[in-house]
């Protein structure tokens, strides 16, 4: 269904339905079975190597639930189709497909040395850090990945926004200065509703499709967009480590994907209302978010296409105030993820961010909301609440006294 003059919501709509006509059906199937029934030994044993090796099913058929499945490949289709990918491949959580993406790049390059660009999601930080997967990790700005670079440099790692703050970084700057070394871009936060990191150059493009994907609180998976090289790669270490998505769960995505744009884009507005008015607000010390903040580097407009639906708040109350905060409010429901419809707060330095080094830990005043579908109006009347009920000693009027 490829056609460069269809607009995204219209491909959101219908990417990877093309063989439904053909099945005779109108929504998604979904294929539950575990193994398949073989044709003959010849043509099985042909299909079983195919995806083992990192490709599709042949006339062998689908074999073994562990290698391949069509309701994940119509996912696959569809997500990249978005992102404006040869190939997409599922996982069962953003972090087993952060792990495909590592374990890739070693057996293809035999390169161990990753550059990670900070600020990032906290399990990817706490993964490289650890050394679990046998790399090395030098971690710096993004002004600074030119000079990290070395000889046996096999992936650069960032994210934009950047979890938890919302900073910005320049995909193309960051290519460039990869100096042919692949870079992965976590594209969780801005989804290809508002932003397509391989449009700028980058190898791979990798979701938490738990979060605006799906949208709905009820799937936990990672899809990674990228070329067919890098795909079959990918697909190796999948079909290895049995990594491959549940069916149900690229159902659930598959169906949320037909809403994306329009569930991002009113989730967006919502933001910027609520980003302006808490910048007002005498209990807070600073809002993050990219709509307010000045862009420098002219990534509003250019690489991103909207600033998203993601705020993180410095309170000047610290972590006792983010401490009553969170647990203050009503229609924000207490929780780490996001992007869903309903509003979500948390504190990144307590949770997600929690096994971060000191260094790259997130403040104790800071907590982040990912704003939802509810009105903003109300969203607003909640977070007044609970910041006026324990409202800090020290607000910004009396600091100016």
């Amino acid at each position: 269904m490829k056609s460069p003059w269809l607009q995204l919501d219209t491909v959101a709509v219908h990417a990877g339905r093309e063989d439904l006509a053909e099945l005779g059906v109108h929504a998604l199937p979904i294929d539950l079975s575990s193994t398949n029934p073989l044709p003959d030994i010849e043509a099985g044993g042909l299909s079983y190597e195919s995806m083992a090796t990192g490709g599709t099913p042949t006339e062998g058929g689908a074999v073994y639930a562990r290698l391949w499945n069509p309701t994940v490949a119509r996912f696959e289709t569809a997500l990249a189709e978005l992102e404006h990918a040869e190939a997409a491949v599922a996982f069962g959580s953003g972090m087993a497909a952060m792990t495909a993406a590592i374990l890739a790049t070693i057996a293809e390059s035999g390169k161990r040395h990753v550059v990670a660009v900070r600020p990032l999601y906290g399990g990817t930080d706490h993964l490289l850090s650890t050394g679990l997967l046998g790399t090395e990790t030098t971690y710096c700005t993004a002004d600074e990945v030119a000079a990290a670079v070395r000889p046996e440099t096999g992936l650069i790692v960032l994210e934009t926004p950047a979890n938890p703050t919302l900073e910005l970084v320049d995909i193309t700057a960051v290519v460039q200065a990869a100096q042919g070394v692949p870079v992965l871009v976590d594209n969780t936060f801005a989804t290809p509703v508002l932003q397509n990191p391989l449009d700028f150059g980058a190898s791979m493009v990798l979701h938490s499709a738990t979060k605006y994907l799906g949208g709905h609180g009820d799937v936990v998976a990672g899809v990674i967009a990228c070329g067919n090289e890098t795909a079959a790669a990918l697909r190796r270490v999948r079909a290895v480590t049995g990594g491959l998505l549940h069916p149900l769960g690229a159902y659930l995505l598959h169906r949320g994907l037909t809403t994306l744009p329009i569930r991002v884009r009113t989730q967006q507005e919502g933001a910027r209302r609520i980003a302006a008015w808490l910048e007002r607000h005498p209990s807070v010390a600073e809002v993050h978010y990219p709509g307010l903040a000045e862009d420098p580097k002219g990534l509003l407009g250019k690489q991103m296409r909207g600033p998203g639906a993601m705020i993180a708040v410095e309170l000047l109350g610290g972590y006792e105030q983010a401490l009553a905060v969170t647990s203050g409010v009503n229609l924000f429901t207490h929780a780490v993820s996001l992007g869903g419809v309903d509003s979500l707060i948390q504190h990144p330095a307590a949770l997600t961010h929690r096994p971060v080094a000191s260094e790259a830990k997130p403040t104790e005043s800071l907590v982040r909301l990912s704003i939802g579908l509810e009105a903003p109006e109300d969203l607003m009347t909640d977070l007044d609440q609970a910041l006026r009920t324990h409202r800090p000693v020290a607000t910004r009027e009396l600091q100016a006294q």
